[in-house]
């Protein structure tokens, strides 16, 4: 009786996968895990959106203080334009990630997980009085990222800096 219940629950599960499988493939990536995109994204007075209190969000215009969620901001070398190119390059050349909007200054990018789906928006603010690129990387659903966006931004960190246009280093 017990090996039954066992095969019933192994098929039930093989079922399950085979169907998020192709759920995946004939989707083209848009999941229920994908969640809607925010409206509050964008620069408002000179910022990105701040983190929620979810631990899965970093902000190079968080605090210093809070070390879960503050993220130094890329130091870039030369015009804004040069560091905006080498960010929109650095995004294109990451698998599963697609730039919705880049404007004179931004750039806004979307990070889709390779198994389920999940999106992560990512937010690029270049700032040239300052030479920095302030950045913020946030899950869309969920809780914990598990450090996934602050992992992403240390990538693109290192891309842009082998590019040229950012001063090597962790942030």
């Amino acid at each position: 009786m017990a090996k039954r219940i066992l095969a019933v629950v192994a098929l039930i599960l093989l079922c399950a996968a085979a169907g998020l499988a192709l759920h995946l493939a004939v989707s083209g990536g848009d999941t229920v895990f994908a969640g809607t995109r925010p409206d509050y994204l964008g620069v408002k007075d000179g910022r990105l959106a701040r983190c929620k209190r979810t631990p899965n969000c970093v902000s190079s215009q968080a605090d210093a203080s809070d070390a879960e969620h503050y993220i130094a901001p890329i130091v870039f070398k030369g015009s804004a334009g040069q560091a905006m190119a080498a960010v929109g390059k650095a995004v294109e050349s990451t698998a599963r990630a697609t730039v919705i909007r880049s404007e004179s200054g931004y750039l806004y990018a979307e990070f889709r997980s390779r198994l389920m789906g999940f999106v992560d928006d990512v937010e690029f603010l270049f700032d040239a009085a300052a030479g920095v690129i302030h950045v913020r990387s946030a899950s869309r659903l969920g809780r914990r990222d598990f450090g996934v966006n602050r992992e992403r931004v240390e990538a693109l960190r290192a891309a842009i800096a082998a590019s040229g246009q950012a001063k090597p280093g962790v942030g």
